[in-house]
């Protein structure tokens, strides 16, 4: 059984009325934040601990939350669900650990407002070798990161209403990019609220009515075990090491840029439990959708088809269209759409700040070129999200499997290669700028080569058709994470601090700013001047 179109125009109108959102949430941040760099790439560090939240969640969750997980579990049980428990715990962990420090730390060490130049200033690297190397490493990724995006859209709209790919990729690319490009960092994130907002409904919405159309949940739990009862098992099927690979996930979450730049932007360090709670809620409910979505899919297209779904991960979409009225469908295709472009819109403000702020900054000031006034940076600012955003689209404008493959690394080479600095950073005082650079380094070179096999199984062509087959043998962020540990701590204890009392009074300061408690309401900006 495929997906067949029904009530395209009540679909497509329903996407129609939620890109006008998206437009205006821009439009209303355009008018909030754009007096210095510092708001357009942070939003003044004013946001609240629910917005943090849900930003940071939906940021991260693209369409794989609702396409690919709810496919890999249809396919192949519960087994599958592993990779997500393993993306609960790390965020959780995440939320725990670094958010309150990096939030406390980012302000003490100069007001630093990417993680490059956080870490420059943590460790007072004059050389800015580190954040240069950070700063490249970020914008690289990053850019094809973002480019993978803007093919699924391209395949989304494809797919959904037989509109070209190359017209539907740049209808997202345009949108996505004005309301990043006008609303900057706040911009982003309160697009991301609504898109969280919108995500968790559906992903909620669909098994609950599934549910009742199958007669209640023993008659799904029965559909389900009618096909195959091994799908109901968290282990069938599945290896040992497979299932910690598919967990190891989680490790990502300590160097993702766009994720744990939410935690600096927070009022307070006081807010991050509050944010956690709310983050990891909002998690828990998307992946118990996700989880239910497959299940109810098997019992349903087990019980009224013959050979079930053409493809798997079409799974959510296919129940919307026959449980809902199109236009509540096209409401749930517009799900899909806002996860695949909260997390464009994440990509491109980082690496935006990565151009401006880490690199032309950095560039300009050797170079003795005249300090520029606060709203020229903030131009400068969305000159690069233009410009990522178009060198993305030219990427995808002919999408290809290499691209994808970037992007199965990204996680693993951002976990690698920042996860374990950003850790090491908050807790260890005694750190040092060449310790900080070999992890870095270390990090990101063992998560590539040990990845080399399925790379390669990307470039000729061979997708994994479930999560233990894209983690089978050991996921490569397991010895990137461990290696870019070693690294630093071996280096560290090899190199001398310089500054070592002016650090130290400094993570003390950072310390203690973190286990503050209060919530402070920043100053909002005044709307620019045109």
């Amino acid at each position: 059984m495929s997906v067949a179109s029904h009530g395209e125009g009540w679909q497509l109108a329903a996407v129609i009325l939620y890109f006008a959102a998206m437009l205006a949430i821009g439009y209303y941040a355009y008018r909030k934040n754009q007096n210095d760099l510092d708001s357009y790439m942070l939003a003044d560090r004013g946001l609240k601990p629910w917005v943090a939240a849900l930003s940071a969640g939906a940021s991260d969750m693209s369409g794989w939350l609702l396409m690919g997980l709810p496919g890999a579990i249809y396919l192949h049980g519960l087994v599958e669900s592993w990779i997500f428990i393993g993306l609960i715990i790390g965020a959780w962990l995440n939320w725990k650990l670094v958010a309150p420090r990096l939030r406390a730390y980012t302000e003490v060490a100069g007001d630093a407002i990417t993680i490059p130049s956080f870490l420059g200033k943590r460790l007072h690297d004059n050389s800015h070798i580190l954040r240069i190397t950070c700063g490249v490493i970020i914008l690289v990724f990053f850019t094809f990161y973002v480019s993978s995006g803007m093919v699924a859209s391209g395949k989304f709209f494809d797919t959904s209403f037989g509109i070209d790919y190359t017209a539907g990729m740049l209808i997202v690319a345009a949108i996505t990019m004005l309301y990043t490009l006008f609303g900057g960092f706040l911009g982003a994130s309160l697009t991301d609220v609504a898109q969280g907002i919108l995500v968790v409904v559906a992903l909620l919405a669909v098994p609950i009515i599934g549910v009742i159309e199958l007669g209640g949940i023993g008659a799904a739990v029965d559909g389900v075990r009618a096909v195959d009862p091994d799908r109901l098992s968290m282990f069938a099927g599945g290896s040992a090491l497979a299932i910690v690979s598919a967990a190891a996930w989680g490790l990502g979450y300590f160097g993702q840029p766009h994720i744990i730049v939410r935690f600096m932007a927070l009022r307070s360090p006081g807010d991050a439990p509050t944010a956690r709670r709310i983050g990891i809620g909002w998690m828990a409910l998307c992946g118990l959708g996700a989880v239910g979505t497959a299940l109810v899919g098997i019992a349903y297209f087990g019980a009224h088809t013959a050979d079930g779904l053409d493809d798997a991960e079409t799974v959510f979409l296919a129940l919307s269209q026959v449980l809902f009225h199109p236009f509540i469908a096209g409401l749930v295709l517009a799900a899909v759409l806002a996860a695949i472009m909260s997390t464009i819109s994440s990509q491109l403000i980082v690496c935006s700040s990565a151009l401006v702020e880490d690199l032309y900054k950095l560039i300009a000031d050797k170079s003795g070129w005249p300090v520029l006034a606060p709203a020229t940076y903030v131009r400068l600012g969305r000159l690069g999200v233009l410009i990522i955003a178009v060198i993305a689209v030219i990427l995808a404008l002919s999408p290809s499997n290499s691209i994808l493959a970037l992007v199965a690394f990204a996680w693993a080479g951002f976990g690698s290669a920042f996860g374990p600095v950003v850790i090491m950073s908050l807790y260890w005082r005694r750190l040092t700028t060449a310790g900080a650079l070999a992890g870095i380094v270390t990090g990101a070179v063992v998560s590539f080569v040990w990845g080399q096999d399925r790379f390669q199984n990307f470039l000729v062509g061979r997708v994994p058709d479930s999560v233990s087959d894209f983690v089978s043998g050991t996921y490569e962020i397991i010895p990137g994470f461990i290696a870019g540990f070693l690294a630093i701590i071996v280096v560290t204890l090899l190199t001398q601090r310089h500054d070592a009392d002016s650090i130290d009074a400094e993570f003390t300061d950072a310390v203690a700013l973190s286990r503050t408690k209060r919530s402070v309401e920043r100053p909002v900006a005044a709307p620019a001047a045109d």
